[in-house]
């Protein structure tokens, strides 16, 4: 009897629970395996770069690090792991930032156990999978003019937000209670979403434009 080639898994969520059930649902799949769980976007980029996964189950809203800046850090670091993103969160922002941050699929957590084993599989074959809520909203996103910061995560309207208050990336990094790596991450990032050369273009920007208030 021919060995089943396993599809290496690790499951990123901030919820015991909810990485209980993924894991009790991968060991009833004979083609897929669990290799690895984390608690949060850090760990998960920590843990990726160590155990090398074929995919990547993503949570997206969690502390320390979110899914969309880790999904990023993976995909850098890690190209062959592919990343789906599982979350209960269906706003347009998330889609489009965790697909821009390199997710080769979006689902929603009520998907079926069929359907997110079927995502697993079409990810390890380079096929994306989007649930039909992320569908819509990238056509909607297609159809509405791009303005500067259209495409900030929530976690970076955040620390944007701080930023117009003046703040340091230490003094972000201790209000949010997360690394002053992690802040660095997200400004380097605000800064290029906004094509801004310096915090004080981009908090500029974020003023006029009105993606944050003063």
């Amino acid at each position: 009897m021919p060995t089943v080639e396993r599809i290496r898994v690790m499951v990123v969520d901030d919820h015991r629970v909810v990485r209980s059930g993924l894991t009790a649902f991968l060991a009833a799949s004979d083609d897929l395996e669990l290799v690895g769980e984390a608690s949060d976007g850090r760990q998960a980029v920590e843990l990726c770069a160590r155990l090398r996964p074929d995919v990547v189950l993503m949570d997206l809203v969690m502390p320390e690090m979110d899914g969309a800046a880790a999904t990023k850090a993976i995909r850098e670091r890690c190209p062959e792991t592919q990343v789906v993103a599982l979350t209960s969160f269906r706003e347009d922002e998330l889609v489009t930032g965790a697909l821009q941050a390199g997710a080769i699929g979006y689902l929603l957590k009520n998907v079926s156990a069929d359907d997110l084993a079927g995502a697993i599989r079409a990810a390890k074959a380079g096929r994306p999978t989007l649930a039909a809520e992320a569908t819509r909203a990238l056509i909607d996103s297609a159809r509405q003019p791009r303005t500067p910061g259209h495409d900030l995560t929530a976690r970076e309207r955040e620390v944007l937000g701080l930023m117009v208050q003046g703040l340091s990336n230490p003094e972000i990094a201790e209000h949010l209670v997360v690394g002053r790596s992690t802040v660095k991450f997200h400004v380097s990032s605000i800064l290029g979403k906004l094509g801004a050369a310096s915090r004080t273009e981009a908090v500029a920007t974020a003023l006029q434009q009105g993606l944050v208030t003063a």
